[in-house]
């Protein structure tokens, strides 16, 4: 049996935004963008009363799925530090680390930590970054190449 990546799904706070993000900062396209049947998302989910739109993004063989709930009214903020069990992250390959900071921070992009050159590993020698969107706590890496 082939198992392939289909795509990776984010929960965010502000649809129009982060779809703004993904496509002038990072250069996804969107492929797809509707809200869905609530019935069968709260059944896909298995909790009641859910409301999402969905945009579908593409970059190259990358996909995200940015879900924005709107029900049910009672939703949690989880905001797990890089090294919580269960924490995610997008990491991006970037041409040039510093003018990128400096378009992170147009978009109020948080560096978390420093950044840093990689000691071992396979981007040893390279540059890295770890940045929060503080709206939804979406954590995003940088990689110089």
């Amino acid at each position: 049996m082939s198992v392939t990546q289909n795509h990776t799904g984010i929960t965010v706070a502000d649809l129009d935004r982060s779809e703004a993000m993904f496509r002038d900062l990072f250069g996804f396209e969107t492929i797809s963008r509707a809200p869905r049947d609530p019935g069968t998302i709260s059944r896909v989910i298995g909790v009641d009363g859910c409301e999402v739109e969905i945009a579908y993004m593409r970059n190259g063989t990358a996909t995200v799925e940015l879900l924005c709930y709107s029900a049910p009214q009672e939703r949690g903020d989880f905001r797990p530090r890089p090294c919580d069990l269960g924490s995610l992250h997008l990491g991006f390959d970037v041409d040039d680390m510093d003018e990128m900071l400096k378009r992170c921070a147009e978009w109020s992009l948080d560096l978390l930590g420093d950044v840093v050159v990689v000691s071992a590993g396979p981007n040893k020698g390279k540059r890295i970054a770890y940045l929060r969107n503080p709206g939804d706590g979406v954590v995003l890496e940088l990689i110089e190449r």
